[in-house]
């Protein structure tokens, strides 16, 4: 089997966003759960990932659709460094799999803290009133 090694980096550092500074207008959007979680999705249709939190990380879909991963428990830096690694040998990433905080030293990408996964929860957001 081929082991894959994929860097998702946080949108913030692809548009040259520095640190931002949390308040309660950086807060995730609200949001509501739809339908049953699931084990895994597809890596190819990963479009894009956001960090909300050291416990949570939300997965954009190609087509629109929305998981949001709770982990099981906190993950050192995660929030802090807003980017992540995963090995996987197949197409899927799954609630079994690990997460490796990226943190940057001089330019140089190292990987910290390894954090389970836990199962993706397709979420849609609430209307505002």
């Amino acid at each position: 089997m081929r082991k894959m090694l994929l860097i998702i980096p946080a949108i913030a550092l692809l548009s040259g966003g520095g640190a931002v500074a949390i308040s309660s207008k950086n807060a995730p959007e609200p949001v509501r759960a739809v339908g049953e979680p699931k084990n895994c999705v597809t890596i190819s249709q990963i479009r894009s990932t956001k960090v909300i939190d050291s416990r949570t990380i939300e997965f954009r879909m190609v087509g629109g659709k929305t998981y949001r991963n709770a982990l099981p428990q906190s993950c050192p830096g995660l929030k802090f460094e807003d980017r992540f690694s995963y090995r996987t040998s197949l197409n899927q990433l799954c609630s079994v799999d690990i997460v490796r905080v990226l943190h940057d030293q001089g330019g140089q990408l190292y990987e910290g803290a390894g954090c389970g996964l836990g199962k993706f929860q397709m979420v849609e957001k609430v209307a505002a009133n």
